[in-house]
């Protein structure tokens, strides 16, 4: 298997035999702090490429403990470290999302429940993050737990998420526009999932390296089929991301391969390794980028993003007209230096 770690040394070898003539990265410590000052100075050094249209990607898996809220957080600060402007949302009613990205998810707190539930905008609800000022985050509280309920006597209750960011991105000029709306979903397969997975154009799915991650995907896949059938003919799964891969064992290579051999080209080559850097920074309100730049679970969610951003180049426009209620595919200007975003 490929080490996720690979490519980003390439590169940093390259630049120091430019520079010095010498290429020497037989210090651990070195590599390290040079991982960590690719990454911080990311967007002026090496930007990733803009998607050819807004991409609203619905990470989803109704196992709990398979990475979701930990790749939605750190994807989103790796796109946005590199010029993407980004754009999270948080449906968990545990708002872990919400804490990694140091944003305030209180009871009280403007937050996604009062956009699915009651009558305010995205823009009145999304709040800035300390990460980067190319990310923005719409948080979750507790009330969300409730929405599920509150929504079974709602009109069109699948396509409220899909509606508020329709009418969020609309009111944006293109050069404000996010590149990427990332949704990060409860453990579970119920209306807000439902509603993720309408709003969305695509599916992310995390698989933890262990065959008990396997187990009820199916499931999972089977409801995307349907949602594509009755709700949105856009939607498929685009990619797959293997993580908290534990390189030691032969039973991560075992899962890996399987899920390779299955999904196939879906499957991203990064692969996310067990690493406690990317556990302790959610305690300090942080991604493992911020928090840990130059560990390996920064590098390898740096090189995952790096994939997904490519990936998103060629896309074709999303045909929803055969939908009651259609989605437009908006225009997304190209992504401004750091400091020019507001």
């Amino acid at each position: 298997m490929t080490d996720p770690g690979e490519r980003l040394r390439s590169s940093l070898a390259a630049d120091q035999s430019a520079s010095s003539g010498m290429a020497d990265f037989d210090s651990p410590i070195a590599m390290e702090a040079l991982r960590a000052t690719r990454v911080l100075h990311a967007a002026h050094q090496d930007p990733f490429p803009a998607p050819a249209r807004i991409r609203i990607i619905t990470i989803a898996n109704q196992k709990g403990g398979v990475g979701k809220t930990t790749s939605t957080v750190n994807l989103g600060v790796a796109l946005a470290l590199y010029g993407m402007r980004t754009l999270v949302i948080d449906l968990d009613p545990q708002g872990n999302a919400s804490t990694a990205l140091g944003v305030d998810h209180t009871v009280g707190t403007p937050s996604i429940y009062d956009a699915l539930v009651g009558d305010s905008t995205l823009t009145e609800v999304v709040h800035q993050t300390t990460a980067s000022p190319h990310l923005l985050c719409v948080p979750a509280t507790i009330d969300l737990a409730g929405a599920e309920i509150e929504l079974v006597s709602v009109v069109a209750r699948e396509h409220r998420l899909r509606r508020a960011i329709e009418g969020y991105i609309a009111a944006l000029p293109p050069e404000r526009r996010p590149h990427y709306v990332l949704i990060d979903c409860p453990p579970s397969l119920g209306l807000l999932t439902l509603n993720a997975l309408v709003a969305g154009d695509e599916v992310l799915i995390p698989i933890q390296c262990e065959y008990y991650a396997l187990e009820g995907l199916g499931q999972l896949l089977n409801n995307i089929d349907l949602v594509r059938q009755h709700l949105n003919p856009g939607i498929a799964v685009r990619t797959i991301l293997l993580t908290m891969y534990d390189g030691r064992t032969k039973l991560a290579d075992q899962v890996a391969d399987e899920v390779r051999n299955h999904f196939g080209d879906v499957v991203l080559n990064a692969v996310i390794p067990r690493n406690v850097r990317v556990s302790e920074a959610p305690g300090y309100g942080q991604s493992v980028l911020t928090y840990d730049p130059g560990s390996r679970g920064s590098t390898s969610y740096v090189e995952a993003a790096r994939e997904l951003a490519q990936r998103g180049v060629d896309l074709p426009p999303i045909d929803r007209t055969s939908t009651p209620g259609a989605a437009t595919t908006f225009a997304v200007a190209d992504a401004a230096p750091p400091q020019d975003h507001q």
